[in-house]
């Protein structure tokens, strides 16, 4: 079973820590009792965000830090099940710790938007992309087509993880927000050379946010056989053409 559910974002954690705690924490409990009952091995979805406050980098799977928002802390505790779960009941339960995941379908609306989607629209609206603090911070985005791949090794090789296992599931590559607007700017400039762009507005850090985070997946690579096939900026170009074909096909 691919246990995908969960109602992201950190800020909406923030404002909301209830409904964070009961969608992701109560309903990867219900799943695993699912499974449990029905002997049926699991993968499901867990985060970057567990790093927390580790100052280490590249971030590897057995060192942790405290969580930095109720969203963290839903997805550490999911962590936490499974391995209990596995342990107690012999479910064969993986946890991939997605690191930034985007690509095209992604929903650019509404204020907890992820900010790769979010940014493509305003730049394709025109109007001002927001960077919170000083364009600095980075991020590991990672394509969604190596989130599928992690996925299906996962399950495939599901009797490996008897244990609970958790990996990283990243591209293995640093890109600040700075850097980012600039590279989504280049490619859309790519379909439309006289697209305007404004200069980024720069806006108070957020309370939550991790400052840097870069991922190693050797511990994936070794044991389930992953390797990204796609690099951010790949996984960027696709996705920045597919919301500039939507934005030109809906004028």
């Amino acid at each position: 079973m691919l246990h995908q559910a969960a109602l992201g974002s950190v800020p909406r954690s923030i404002d909301r820590p209830w409904d964070s705690h009961d969608s992701n924490v109560n309903g990867l409990f219900q799943v695993l009792l699912a499974c449990k009952k029905n002997k049926t091995p699991l993968v499901f979805a867990s985060s970057s965000s567990v790093y927390g406050d580790h100052p280490d980098l590249p971030k590897v799977e057995d060192k942790v830090g405290m969580p930095l928002s109720p969203y963290a802390a839903t997805k550490a505790t999911k962590e936490l099940y499974a391995k209990v779960f596995a342990a107690t009941y012999d479910v064969h339960v993986t946890g991939l710790r997605y690191f930034n995941v985007f690509g095209p379908r992604q929903n650019p609306q509404g204020p907890y938007a992820a900010v790769i989607p979010k940014w493509v629209q305003a730049f394709l609206d025109k109007d001002p992309v927001v960077i919170y603090g000083d364009g600095k911070t980075s991020r590991d985005f990672c394509f969604v087509e190596n989130a599928i791949q992690a996925n299906i090794l996962g399950a495939v090789n599901s009797e490996f993880n008897k244990s609970g296992e958790i990996y990283n599931i990243a591209a293995e590559k640093q890109t600040t927000l700075f850097e980012l607007q600039e590279i989504i700017a280049g490619e859309l400039k790519k379909h439309n050379p006289s697209l305007e762009l404004d200069e980024p507005v720069f806006e108070d850090f957020r309370a939550g946010d991790v400052r840097h985070s870069l991922a190693s997946v050797e511990k994936a690579r070794t044991q389930i056989g992953y390797q990204p096939e796609y690099t951010a900026r790949e996984g960027l170009e696709i996705t920045c053409k597919w919301f500039y074909d939507k934005a030109t096909m809906e004028s």
